[in-house]
């Protein structure tokens, strides 16, 4: 397939840009992402250095209040986690805690009195632990920095545990055209089409416990927002709930990629519950 097509492809949300990278091509992408997200200058990043977290009303909402009954994981993995602040609402459950993370500043050595154990993610996206290994696995939108988004998906399958589960959430929308400067991004970040993301996870025999949709007008309103608060709008479990049902109304609506900025009526973001399935 020429270059063209392919791109074409691409914006149509046919297929994920970068998934079919070859070596050289995951190892540029890899140097070029692996500080990308710590050098933003972004209120997001200001914010976490001073400890303070902005999706925890949306991570317990979308994602947490599916393991409420779930007393312990022995063993948790978070992938692209940082400083490990996410896992602040469910840290009384967790007895070890693992998080792959490429970069070396965003880094801590406890989350409260719980160590971490930092891993660095390998370039062809292998990841360096047996089978079945953890029981709860969290990813809170980073898969889309990653070029080979198939395979480090049926990495993430095979170390989970059977019946373990596995949160997370993606944008589904372009993001732009990834090919030019967008200010507050990195340079290869991309949304993962829908399709192609509820493929991949049907191909892995993932059962979905919840898929759940989300920030829909959010920039724009967060714009406004930010201008009588000190946190974003998504900060407040109010909003989160409001976004919830706007989100599920016009789900029917999602498009990949469009060059029109009035025509984003829908959601940008999925938010998935995962489960192992037992297949011994």
């Amino acid at each position: 397939m020429d270059k063209d097509k392919y791109l074409e492809k691409c914006f149509k949300g046919e297929i994920i840009y970068g998934d079919n990278f070859d070596v050289d091509e995951i190892k540029n992408w890899f140097e070029m992402e692996e500080e990308g997200y710590s050098s933003l200058e972004t209120i997001e990043l200001e914010d976490l250095n001073k400890n303070i977290y902005h999706y925890h009303q949306l991570n317990k909402s979308y994602g947490f209040k599916y393991i409420d009954s779930i007393k312990s994981f022995q063993n948790v993995l978070g992938i692209g986690s940082a400083t490990g602040i996410e896992f602040e609402p469910i840290i009384e459950k967790i007895e070890k805690l693992y998080i792959l993370e490429p970069s070396d500043v965003l880094r801590e050595n406890k989350i409260k009195t719980l160590d971490i154990h930092y891993e660095k993610p390998t370039i062809n996206g292998e990841i360096n632990f047996e089978n079945n290994k953890f029981d709860l696995i969290t990813s809170f939108g980073v898969l889309h920095h990653i070029p080979n988004v198939s395979f480090v998906m049926s990495e993430i399958y095979r170390v989970l545990n059977n019946d373990g589960i596995f949160l997370f959430r993606e944008p589904i929308v372009s993001m732009g055209d990834w090919r030019e400067n967008r200010p507050g991004l990195t340079k290869n970040e991309r949304g993962i089409p829908i399709k192609a993301l509820k493929k991949i996870i049907k191909e892995n025999n993932f059962e979905i416990i919840a898929e759940n949709y989300c920030f829909t007008l959010t920039t724009p309103l967060n714009k406004i927002f930010r201008k009588f608060s000190k946190n974003p709008i998504y900060y407040y479990k109010f909003y989160i709930l409001l976004d919830k049902l706007i989100s599920k109304i016009l789900s029917f609506n999602i498009k990949y990629h469009t060059t029109n900025k009035y025509d984003k009526l829908y959601p940008q973001n999925v938010f998935f519950v995962l489960k192992k399935r037992n297949l011994d």
